[in-house]
C-alpha cells in the first residue's frame, strides 16, 4: 500500500522502546496506533506548521473516527522503524490519514493502513465542520 500519492508525505523515526514490547517479545500490537498518533503530532507541527496546540487553543480538536490497522511484520526491542503518513482525503466531514510504518534496517513495511478522523469543538464534545482555512492550509500540500 502507498501511503498517498495526491499529498505530501512526511516522516517521522523512532525507536522500540522497552515498554513497548509484550509477552511475545515484539511490540505490542496497540503501540502501532500509539506511534502513528505520535508521527502525526509531530507532523502537524514540524511539517504542517498547525500544531495541535494550535487547534486546542482554538477550540478544537481531532478525534479518531475510524480505523484500519494491517500488521505484515514484527518490530522488535531495539529497532529503528520509520512511520510515513499523509492525508488521503480531507472534507467537511473527516480527514483520512493513511500511513506506514517500516522497519528501518530492512526497509520492509511492519504495519500499514488508515486512520479517520472528525474534528470536534472542545466546548461540548461535538463533532463539527473541518473549518475551510484548515482545508485550504492541508490541501496546499497537494503534490
Amino acid at each position: 500500500m502507498t501511503v498517498t500519492d495526491q499529498y505530501a508525505t512526511f516522516e517521522t523515526e523512532y525507536r522500540v522502546r522497552p515498554d513497548d514490547i509484550d509477552m511475545y517479545r515484539h511490540v505490542h500490537n496497540s503501540k502501532y496506533f500509539d506511534y502513528v498518533q505520535a508521527a502525526r503530532y509531530d507532523q502537524m507541527e514540524r511539517c504542517y506548521g498547525m500544531s495541535i496546540e494550535q487547534f486546542l487553543n482554538d477550540g478544537y480538536g481531532w478525534l479518531v473516527r475510524g480505523v484500519f490497522l494491517d500488521y505484515k511484520r514484527p518490530l522488535l526491542l531495539g529497532d529503528y522503524f520509520v512511520v510515513t503518513t499523509g492525508i488521503e482525503s480531507i472534507d467537511k466531514k473527516v480527514c483520512r490519514v493513511k500511513f506506514n510504518i517500516k522497519n528501518k534496517a530492512s526497509n520492509k513495511i511492519c504495519c500499514d493502513g488508515w486512520f479517520d478522523f472528525v474534528m470536534i469543538t472542545l466546548a461540548d464534545g461535538k463533532a463539527s465542520k473541518i473549518p475551510e482555512h484548515v482545508i485550504a492550509h492541508y490541501t496546499s500540500f497537494k503534490k
